[in-house]
């Protein structure tokens, strides 16, 4: 099966900065997972409802939306898709609050940390869930 690379007139699922990529390349290379994906989903859970996550996957699944960036290949489940499209994953290098960020333009509220996120129409969490507070 040839490999789907998904970016449609709206823009892609998911997007990475270079500085991003920069140390997603160095992670899998002292790892030795060059070759691997990296999978972006979103879970419920979490202050704000929802929360991301990120892993590395070896194989695709026949649903999952591919991207390519900065030589990164992304995978994004066709569910999570709909709650990240437009998303561009950074990475900021800092003594306090570094790490990976998602800046998602679908977000209406986020906690904290940036881990936790609700969208229009979803319902807030009780609070708590992400570990920030």
């Amino acid at each position: 099966m040839a490999e789907k690379i998904v970016q449609e007139e709206r823009g892609q699922v998911v997007a990475l900065t270079e500085g991003a990529a920069r140390k997603l390349h160095q992670i899998m290379r002292e790892k030795q997972m060059e070759g691997y994906f990296l999978r972006v989903f979103v879970a419920g859970g979490g202050c704000a409802g929802l929360q991301y996550g990120m892993g590395f996957e070896s194989q695709p699944e026949a649903e999952d939306h591919q991207i390519e960036s900065y030589g990164i290949r992304i995978l994004v489940d066709p569910i999570s898709a709909t709650y990240l499209w437009g998303s561009t994953i950074d990475y900021v290098d800092a003594l306090m609050g570094g790490g990976f960020q998602i800046h998602n333009p679908n977000a209406v509220a986020t906690c904290g940390c940036g881990h936790s996120f609700r969208t229009q129409g979803g319902a807030a969490s009780s609070g708590g869930g992400c570990g920030c507070h």
